[in-house]
């Protein structure tokens, strides 16, 4: 009898211990490019300097997208870099961190020492995001097809007000769309609050799949679930997104998701 009961002490306090840890912080670096030429140092950059680095800072999976083609003619240039923090301390230490690793200063020298009149990037456009306390921790996809027909979907929900943008991201979590994410198989990366960006009140979320065939299907099932029937028509749940941008990637060769 002791030995169970000492058996639930422990496993309570496990649950506590885990459900206490602070949510990840993310950072969402976008480089936009004006050529190939541009997009080429950059991705040199990433996958020769600044990607090493960061895993030599401890910071173990780092996420590396190009936009795809879809339902568009055109697409900027643009390199999306997707950096998980366990702290918030380790984020504001990481250009610390990389100015005094050498290794990092020689193999990006070419960026790092970029002149004003041939600069490796147009503009770097950066998102920071809290980690939503139902998915505190970002997740790294179970994905079993060829890479390069995989499809990461990054969803931007702006709310019309504070109060209501906290609404949806109470769907989220007390709400239980996340948990209906996750029985539906979306594979999400992670689900968060938009602390600072160009664009707020606002959340943002990464989902992945197989492939694009892949993705309708799995939206499908959503849309129709009886749960999500449920969740959206409820009088709690309405109103609380004024606006949603949807943003299709893939993962390059060099990325840890």
């Amino acid at each position: 009898m002791k030995i169970i009961q000492l058996f639930l002490i422990c496993l309570l306090w496990l649950t506590d211990n885990c459900y206490a840890s602070s949510p990840y912080l993310y950072q969402l670096k976008i480089y936009h490019c004006q050529n190939e030429q541009q997009e080429e140092r950059v991705e040199h950059y990433l996958r020769e300097a600044f990607v090493p680095a960061l895993h030599r800072a401890n910071i173990e999976a780092v996420g590396i997208f190009k936009p795809i083609a879809y339902k568009t003619t055109s697409l900027e240039k643009c390199i999306y870099v997707f950096i998980p923090y366990a702290s918030f301390d380790l984020y504001l230490k990481l250009e610390e961190t990389l100015t005094k690793d050498g290794i990092y200063q020689r193999a990006g020298a070419d960026y790092i020492q970029a002149s004003y009149n041939t600069p490796p990037y147009h503009r770097i456009e950066t998102i920071l995001i809290q980690a939503f306390p139902k998915s505190p921790i970002f997740n790294i996809p179970k994905l079993q097809g060829n890479r390069k027909d995989r499809v990461y979907e990054l969803r931007s929900y702006e709310g019309p007000t504070e109060k209501l943008y906290k609404n949806k991201v109470e769907m989220f979590n007390l709400g239980d769309e996340i948990g209906l994410f996750k029985r539906l198989g979306f594979n999400a990366v992670f689900y968060g609050e938009v602390l600072a960006g160009s664009k707020m009140p606002n959340l943002m979320y990464l989902t992945t799949f197989e492939n694009m065939v892949s993705r309708e299907e799995h939206w499908k099932a959503f849309n129709n679930d009886p749960y999500w029937k449920k969740l959206s028509s409820s009088p709690n749940y309405q109103h609380n997104v004024s606006h949603a941008d949807i943003v299709f990637l893939h993962p390059t060769d060099y990325s840890d998701l």
